[in-house]
């Protein structure tokens, strides 16, 4: 079993880049198999859910190379229609390799996906998009299986701006015929890098950053060379990071305008914050004040992946800070981990209130990937140290994270015992 050991209370101080992000690469891997072609991916982090998409990738037929950070992808030998549990259960996400294997082979056989358990994540919303452009969908052995009868384009409403359907959505479009409209889209930065890779592959599909996107059916049928976007959910974490701890960190290779919510809460907290270019400078005060209310909202409001690590952060400081939950509704089981470093945090429903108080160290579990990311934010700016345990969860989403707030002077080792 392998666990952190950080002895807190040092500041940070220094400059570490942004890897590439998580969410963009996943759904990019999934879209390769469209272009029935080659594809080069440039800046793909080193994740355990990045390395479960290749899998999932070699099992349909695809061949995959990594080399540093790009990945190669082959995707005219794919073969196979179905995805077994065994990957599936690795990533939630991995359900949205079903829109690309429908529009590819005309049938799809996933499990249910697995992943954090951070709340229902029903992918109703996937299997309707699906449905509304012809797809039949049935249950069978506790598998969903799709056949795509006749593909046609038609207006997908969705109830909610999910980014996993709304992705879902845009795949299998590709493969219909006529036009197809996703009413009340995602905005996400990821859902604009994933119309860039289909535009770059063929595809004509626009809308992206607003709330209908338009896709003129037509299988994209070229090879693509891609660069995947920065992580903002990383840029979020080690801002939070450097404001739970103090110092001065600057984070490159990131885009700030994709975490402007994130910033604004830093600095109503008292942080000076600096932008240039794709680099962001983050002061943090001597100690940090309060935020009246954080709401996590789909972009551009607040993201939910960054609610976990500013908590640990406003855990710091002065004052009474409050954090209303909107997108999941168990999004809160980091707290009781806080509590046991001496955080004072009530929740009630989907709202905490966060009490300023002084951490100390303690032995953590992970619940989860923004949760533990959230753990490690509190040991480092905790009195004594700290171990946090069940530390996959956060291999899911960070890559080399010990690594990089090693450099910023953090105390943080990556231990193993025996199981």
């Amino acid at each position: 079993m392998q666990y952190y050991l950080v002895e807190g209370g040092k500041p940070l101080h220094g400059s570490i880049p942004i890897s590439g992000a998580k969410n963009s690469v996943l759904p990019i891997l999934a879209a390769t198999l469209l272009t029935g072609g080659r594809t080069v991916l440039h800046n793909c982090p080193d994740l355990r859910d990045v390395r479960s998409a290749l899998e999932i990738l070699e099992h349909l037929g695809c061949r995959t190379r990594r080399q540093g950070s790009d990945i190669l992808v082959d995707s005219s030998c794919a073969s196979r229609w179905d995805v077994p549990h065994a990957l599936m259960r690795e990533m939630r996400s991995s359900v949205i390799f079903l829109g690309p294997i429908l529009a590819r082979f005309g049938k799809a056989r996933l499990s249910l996906p697995g992943g954090c358990e951070i709340g229902q994540r029903p992918i109703d919303l996937h299997l309707a998009a699906l449905h509304r452009l012809g797809a039949e969908i049935r249950e069978e052995g506790g598998d969903i299986l799709c056949r795509a009868g006749d593909l046609r384009g038609g207006e997908i409403i969705l109830s909610f701006p999910s980014v996993g359907a709304t992705e879902n959505a845009m795949l299998t479009a590709c493969a219909c015929s006529g036009v197809t409209r996703i009413i009340n889209a995602a905005r996400e930065p990821e859902i604009a890098d994933l119309q860039a890779f289909l535009q770059k592959a063929g595809a004509d599909i626009s809308g992206s950053g607003e709330s209908v996107i338009t896709v003129s059916g037509g299988m994209p049928r070229r090879d693509v060379e891609h660069t995947i976007l920065p992580d903002r959910i990383e840029t979020a974490t080690y801002l939070c990071a450097a404001a739970a701890c103090g110092g001065e960190v600057t984070l490159t290779e990131t885009q700030p305008e994709q975490v402007g919510t994130v910033l604004q809460c830093l600095s109503e907290a008292g942080c000076t914050v600096r932008t240039a270019g794709r680099s962001i400078t983050l002061l943090a005060p001597e100690r940090l004040g309060h935020i009246a209310q954080v709401r996590t909202m789909p972009y551009p409001g607040f993201p939910t992946d960054a609610q976990a690590p500013l908590m640990a952060a406003a855990c710091t400081g002065q004052g009474a800070s409050v954090f209303l939950e909107t997108i999941f509704e168990n999004r809160y089981r980091h707290v009781s981990e806080l509590a046991r470093m001496g955080a004072d945090i009530r929740v009630s429903g989907r709202t905490a209130l966060v009490n300023g108080a002084v951490l100390h160290g303690a032995s953590v579990r992970c619940t989860d990937l923004r949760g533990g990311a959230a753990l490690v934010i509190a040991a480092l700016a905790a009195r004594g140290e700290s171990r946090i345990e069940s530390i996959t969860h956060i291999d899911r989403g960070y890559e080399r994270l010990a690594e990089k707030l090693t450099a910023l002077g953090g105390s943080i080792r990556r231990l193993e015992e025996p199981d």
